[in-house]
């Protein structure tokens, strides 16, 4: 069985967004200073590695380490100047034409991580990352204004079908919430 610094380093590593010390302690079951402990050993233990566990108040993230800086540089700069991917492709068309959407929602409709692809496709400023009204822990992707200039678009209502995809939603959206309560009035 795993140990707690293990299953704490495991959730770090899957999350990969900042996540608080109280929800980390929650998911492994332990008390919330034991959680707290363990992130500080993880902490000084990857101190002098390619990768840090850093701090911003309650939440824990990992990151690469700042002596690492133009390595990743040179990565990301040979990366950037390619074609997009088929799966930055994909992510982005599901941000564009059903954004704004969390990570959580690509990811269902794709069946697949897409964290590093969402990464990619920020800092490249094709999409952009706001927070959630409705849910705190997580944030919202929408396509940003340089992509639009970029395809010569005043607005997503641009985009091939925008119009006709977006009015099929919000149709069967309507359609699933009439049926909710005729299933409920059939049942009592």
């Amino acid at each position: 069985m795993l140990n707690l610094k293990q299953n704490i380093e495991s959730i770090l590593f899957i999350h990969g967004e900042p996540i608080s010390v109280s929800r980390i302690a929650k998911i492994v079951g332990a008390p919330k200073k034991d959680a707290e402990s363990m992130l500080r050993e993880l902490q000084a233990e990857y101190r002098e590695r390619g990768i840090v566990l850093i701090e911003n108040g309650e939440e824990w993230q990992f990151a690469t380490s700042p002596g690492t800086k133009a390595v990743v540089e040179k990565f990301f700069s040979g990366e950037l100047p390619e074609e997009l991917s088929r799966a930055s492709l994909e992510v982005l068309s599901i941000i564009a034409y059903k954004g704004p959407i969390s990570r959580a929602n690509i990811e269902f409709i794709r069946g697949v991580n897409s964290d590093f692809t969402l990464r990619n496709l920020l800092i490249r400023g094709l999409v952009v990352r706001e927070e959630n009204a409705e849910d705190r822990r997580s944030y919202l992707y929408r396509i940003s204004a340089d992509l639009l200039k970029f395809l010569g678009l005043e607005s997503a209502r641009g985009l091939p079908h925008f119009e006709e995809l977006r009015r099929q939603e919000v149709e069967m959206s309507s359609t699933e919430e009439s049926q909710e309560p005729q299933k409920m009035q059939g049942s009592a």
